[in-house]
């Protein structure tokens, strides 16, 4: 008989938050890993996703957000990283508060706004898939349900492929 650590998937939870200006989304590029990515991180033990998107924008980017919807919750467990559960919240416009943006230097070393359709010259693909999918989802004001960043339920009135 297996124990309940090995039978129940114990995954990884992340954070992210989508800032979109009409068809430029924000990245940042961290000092590490595969560089490009949106602000967000690890969620920590006890942290809502929430919380950890409010945490990520203030530590990276110097800016207190509330997020004000999911637009994407995706399951995409990756070898060797194993399970992942990734929330990427839309947080608005940033409007005057792109003028406080100050990245650390240390985590962060620049940010940039990128227009969509040039997302998958910056990001590895499994990140643009998400990406792509967060952006159509802010842009018709639903929240979207991946798996591998490919949506794996049916939209209100449509049906899967």
């Amino acid at each position: 008989m297996s124990s309940p650590a090995e039978r129940f998937a114990t995954p990884l939870v992340a954070a992210g938050a989508l800032f979109v200006d009409g068809d430029r989304v924000l990245l940042v590029r961290k000092t590490y890993g595969n560089r490009w990515d949106i602000p967000g991180g690890v969620v920590d033990r006890g942290e809502s996703p929430r919380m950890a998107c409010r945490r990520e924008l203030r530590e990276e980017l110097g800016i207190e957000r509330e997020p004000i919807r999911v637009l994407v919750h995706d399951w995409a467990p990756s070898d060797p990283e194993g399970d992942r559960i990734l929330y990427v919240f839309d947080c608005g416009e940033l409007g005057a508060d792109e003028r406080r943006i100050a990245v650390d230097g240390v985590e962060l070393d620049g940010w940039e706004w990128v227009a969509v359709d040039r997302i998958d010259e910056y990001v590895i693909p499994r990140l643009y898939r998400r990406l792509s999918q967060a952006y159509r989802a802010h842009r018709v004001g639903t929240t979207l349900y991946l798996e591998h960043g490919v949506p794996a339920l049916p939209e209100r009135g449509q049906e899967l492929a």
